[in-house]
């Protein structure tokens, strides 16, 4: 039956993606919504200017760092040119001794090397474009599935009892309520965590006077929700740009702080604050993230924590149930005798 379900899950993964990213998006803002209903706003309502200060926060974070790498694009693009001739002029010094010419023919191969992979480099890039258009209809689906999160959630649960037989009319909205407390939990310490590294990261490059340093804090406080490669590509872009403006020793200095503040996150602050959110021990936090990178890639190292969490909410439901089992109720038949039982 698990395989039965996984290959289901499989075969269904473009519609329930959306729906997963629209859950966590849904946690992220439901309290706002949740405010706004307790002070008598009708359930669309108050939906709809959610969904609309989403949007807006979120096209603010993009303005917070487009605007600024845009008004300094003419340095960055001088600065990019000038560490490509820092670079050029180290590699023609000790210990590698190499010339322009030996540069020019290994330019020459690689252009090359370029022109004959030029099919497999087409496949790379309508590939590369088939993701971008996947991940923006992906977008739009999460945030259409937010607005009806946000206005009929609180709905869900007593429909889903009411379609229910029995025991499982209790057991099975409980356990969902309990879920959804776990993923908000979840989102809420991926913010804290986030947070924390931009904070850090963002301190160490001001200290530096690393140029652009708001605009890669807020990258690296988004790229706190993509595991591994988020961190990864951040750390990168803050590296090149210390390097461009400031020089190797800065951007030497800039990535030590990065790998120190990224393994503070990885070993400490996250196991630590998720562990709490979710009840789980940063060990279990550490295996399930470690396995779940190893079966899905990047989306399994984003859903393996919180799928243990919700593992772990259904375990212990069910272990309570089983500690404690529904009383028989007493009998009222009489016994032999006509005697009654006091």
């Amino acid at each position: 039956m698990a395989a039965a379900v996984l290959w289901a899950l499989g075969q269904m993964w473009s519609v329930i993606w959306p729906l997963v990213v629209g859950l966590l998006l849904t946690t992220l803002t439901w309290p706002l919504a949740r405010v706004l209903r307790g002070w008598g706003w009708p359930p669309a309502l108050a939906a709809s200017v959610v969904t609309l200060l989403f949007l807006l926060v979120a096209t603010g974070i993009v303005a917070l760092i487009a605007v600024p790498v845009a008004s300094q694009s003419g340095e960055l693009a001088d600065g990019v040119t000038e560490g490509i001739q820092r670079v050029r002029e180290w590699a023609a010094g000790p210990p590698l001794n190499i010339d322009d010419a030996q540069i020019a023919q290994a330019t020459d191969s690689a252009a090359a090397r370029l022109q004959s992979s030029a099919g497999s480099l087409v496949t790379a890039v309508v590939a590369g474009v088939s993701t971008v258009v996947d991940g923006v209809i992906t977008a739009v689906l999460a945030l259409f599935l937010m607005f009806f999160f946000l206005k009929d959630g609180p709905r869900f649960l007593p429909w889903l009892a009411r379609q229910l037989p029995g025991r499982l009319a209790t057991d099975i909205p409980a356990v969902a309520e309990r879920s959804w407390d776990t993923l908000g939990a979840f989102v809420r310490s991926q913010a804290l965590v986030g947070l924390l590294d931009a904070i850090l990261i963002g301190l160490g490059l001001w200290a530096l006077g690393v140029p652009l340093v708001l605009p890669l804090a807020v990258l690296t406080f988004i790229s706190a929700f993509i595991p591994v490669v988020g961190a990864l590509f951040a750390g990168v872009v803050a590296v090149l740009i210390a390097l461009v403006f400031n020089g190797p020793t800065d951007a030497l200095i800039a990535l030590a702080i990065i790998i120190v503040v990224q393994q503070l996150e990885g070993n400490v602050f996250q196991p630590m604050i998720q562990s709490r959110g979710l009840g789980l021990h940063a060990a279990v936090v550490l295996l399930a993230v470690t396995l779940g990178s190893s079966l899905a890639g990047i989306v399994g190292s984003l859903l393996a924590v919180p799928v243990a969490a919700l593992i772990a909410v259904a375990w212990n439901y069910v272990r309570e149930q089983l500690s404690h089992p529904p009383q028989e109720p007493e009998s009222d038949e009489q016994p032999a005798g006509g005697a009654v039982v006091s």
